[in-house]
């Protein structure tokens, strides 16, 4: 399989399904403000993926096209990280998988804006634009939780002793990857995941909170098994496209 596909698949996997995930709380949020900046970073995670689906049917070029790619592939051939088919709860957790994520898509964007590869650059250079947007809100938020009220503070907390284990997964590596690295065309995660370390620990100090010590994490992100909680997402996306092959709007 080709390496650059396996890895532009990885980008929009994440980014597809982080959104769609987020896209459950359009009309849910505390208040209508908060919806609609949540429903936002939603599209702008979706609009991401869209970029790298159609980069990536391209690179393959055996007719399928970035709808394909999207909608109509098996469970096991999706290589998205655990942490984005992970369930939203209550609203502590899902802030908490937007900050987590935004920190690795903000280190992942900012050293593919260096990419040899000048269409994953642009790419990368692009979705960073939004992604730093999404850390802010989320960092904001991390903090508004931490020293808000007790409750606040004790969602906040067992949202981190129920998912925490699944952040490394993010870093996760993608067969062929390593020979990308090695043309500098993708940055080495294991190189980000110390990043990732130092600036979520900075920022828990900052934000009043107890950096998780349990150094357990879950493996086989990006190797095709998934959370329990990914076949029925899966479902709900695919129904369309299953049920009326080729619809359009």
């Amino acid at each position: 399989m080709n390496p650059l596909y396996n890895y532009l698949l990885k980008l929009a996997d994440d980014s597809f399904i982080m959104g769609q995930r987020l896209s459950a709380w359009c009309g849910e949020g505390p208040y209508l403000e908060e919806d609609i900046a949540l429903t936002n970073i939603a599209l702008d995670e979706l609009g991401q993926a869209n970029n790298f689906y159609v980069y990536a049917s391209r690179v393959i070029d055996n007719g399928k096209s970035e709808d394909d790619l999207a909608f109509l592939r098996y469970e096991h051939e999706y290589v998205n990280a655990h942490w984005t088919e992970l369930p939203n709860e209550d609203y502590a957790q899902t802030i908490l998988k937007v900050y987590v994520f935004a920190v690795y898509q903000k280190l992942m964007y900012e050293a593919l804006s260096n990419s040899a590869n000048e269409e994953l650059s642009a790419l990368a250079q692009k979705s960073l634009k939004e992604v730093r947007y999404h850390y802010t809100h989320a960092a904001s938020w991390m903090k508004i939780f931490a020293q808000g009220t007790e409750e606040s503070k004790a969602r906040l907390v067992k949202s981190l002793d129920n998912i925490w284990e699944y952040t490394k997964g993010l870093f996760a590596k993608t067969e062929g990857e390593d020979d990308l690295v090695a043309l500098n065309i993708a940055p080495n995660t294991d190189v980000l995941y110390e990043d990732f370390l130092a600036i979520t620990q900075k920022d828990f100090a900052d934000f009043g909170l107890e950096y998780p010590a349990n150094p357990f994490m879950q493996p086989k992100s990006r190797t095709g098994y998934h959370t329990e909680y990914f076949g029925f997402m899966l479902c709900e996306l695919q129904y369309m496209q299953r049920a009326y092959p080729g619809c359009t709007w």
